[in-house]
């Protein structure tokens, strides 16, 4: 086929012209040709492509109604004979139906027989994790437990804020554990309830704690966030977690500059804050008159866990009329009485008078108890015995400063996660497109 190029002048554009016949015009014919079938393979060939079998490899979490037939049929597991060892070995029976949400992967035949199960799952806050581990022998089945070590497994996330904090982070696939953290770091300094808007973004460099490469979940032990980012209205904010070495190994949370973020209190109760009524006068909507509300309700759904926001001594667990279910804990410095917070309209009270409880321990649970309009907690502030605004309380910081001798290694941190939480927004705008 001859073609020509006609160039135009100026604007530097060309086209392609053809001079030979248009291709749906020109004949056609049909060409037939004999394979040949490939040669039959060989007879030890065959015979060996029938001995192999293949495994079937099926993972998933127990349950607290599990029995040993319910669970191995959700694995994908038909073994009559796998189900009465579990029952009736000591072993096998604690490690799978000892308890709610331990990872379990299992290892079948093709007539989905068991040849191999693990259980994994956590007991205390050591860093190491337990294995179930059952095999099948010549002999039959065993069972043993093992400890192996928990790894630390660093990951980026980062999304677009379109309504609040927690739908942004829940599409992104983070971890709840991690939400969590980011609300108490950056609680002090935004208004994750109203202060976000339509196109902020947050981007989050964080651990999971894995076993055998594979993320388990406890309450005993999280991941850590290491560094994190939000734009609100354009300002960034940072936040980097720093391992003080002159402090006794203490860490905290500063900005990348060194500024500490740790204050005395955590700012709120409840994890996923939803603030109703502040520390301001208002319209009482029981009493109905303008009167003082001397804290901060935050609102949830009955049940919700409430935190002490600080390590303290529990002074009162009970009802009292107007607070319905309520907890008082005193709390440094002084633990005299003269630093105090409030916990009321509980549902449920989970501590007792004079218990000692730590910053973030679950205390009680939402309710509307007393005189309540809806499910909430009221949180209150006091010192001497009058009334404080929680959200001023909440900002003081008890960190210890950064001395030049820890300057260096703190500076090449910070720039490290810089760069961290860079490839963190890559993330959010790679998934994008």
């Amino acid at each position: 086929m001859v073609a020509a190029f006609l160039l135009c002048g100026g604007g530097g554009a060309f086209a392609v012209a053809t001079f030979g016949p248009d291709p749906s015009s020109l004949p056609t014919r049909q060409v037939l040709l004999a394979v040949q079938p490939l040669a039959a393979p060989p007879a030890e060939q065959a015979a060996a492509l029938d001995q192999h079998h293949f495994r079937l490899y099926s993972s998933g979490t127990t349950r607290a109604s599990d029995s040993a037939t319910s669970l191995l049929q959700r694995l994908g597991v038909s073994d009559d004979a796998a189900a009465a060892f579990i029952r009736g070995d000591a072993v096998a029976r604690r490690g799978l139906l000892g308890g709610a949400d331990r990872s379990v992967s299992v290892q079948t035949d093709e007539q989905h027989q068991l040849l191999a199960l693990n259980a994994r799952w956590i007991t205390d806050d050591s860093g190491n994790f337990q294995r179930l581990v059952i095999e099948k022998t010549p002999q039959g089945f065993s069972a043993r437990v093992e400890t192996a070590p928990l790894t630390a497994q660093t990951h980026l996330g980062s999304g677009i804020i379109s309504s609040t904090l927690l739908r942004a982070v829940e599409a992104a696939h983070i971890p709840t554990d991690v939400t969590a953290q980011l609300v108490d770091i950056f609680s002090n300094d935004i208004d994750l309830h109203s202060g976000l808007r339509k196109g902020d973004r947050f981007s989050v460099v964080y651990q999971t704690l894995e076993a055998d490469g594979e993320p388990i979940a406890s309450d005993l032990v999280t991941g850590r966030v290491l560094s994190a980012e939000i734009v609100n209205k354009g300002q960034h904010f940072q936040a980097m977690w720093f391992q003080n070495p002159t402090a006794a190994g203490q860490g905290a949370y500063y900005t990348l500059d060194g500024k500490s973020l740790h204050a005395d209190y955590l700012s709120s109760p409840v994890t996923h804050v939803h603030i109703t009524s502040g520390y301001r006068m208002r319209y009482d909507p029981v009493q109905h008159r303008w009167t003082m509300h001397e804290g901060i309700d935050f609102a949830g759904p009955i049940g919700t866990p409430v935190h002490t926001v600080a390590d303290g001594v529990v002074t009162f667990a009970g009802v009292q009329s107007g607070y319905g279910k309520v907890i008082y804990i005193m709390h440094p410095p002084g633990m005299d009485g003269s630093h105090m917070t409030v916990y009321a309209h509980l549902s449920k009270i989970d501590v007792r008078q004079g218990e000692k409880v730590q910053e973030g321990e679950t205390i009680g649970l939402i309710g509307e108890t007393g005189w309540a309009t809806g499910p909430h907690v009221h949180f209150e502030y006091r010192v001497n015995g009058e009334p404080e605004n929680p959200v001023l309380i909440a900002r003081q910081d008890d960190t210890p400063r950064l001395t030049a001798a820890v300057r260096p290694a703190f500076d090449r941190m910070a720039s490290s996660m810089r760069m961290q939480l860079a490839d963190a927004a890559l993330v959010q705008q790679a998934s994008a497109q």
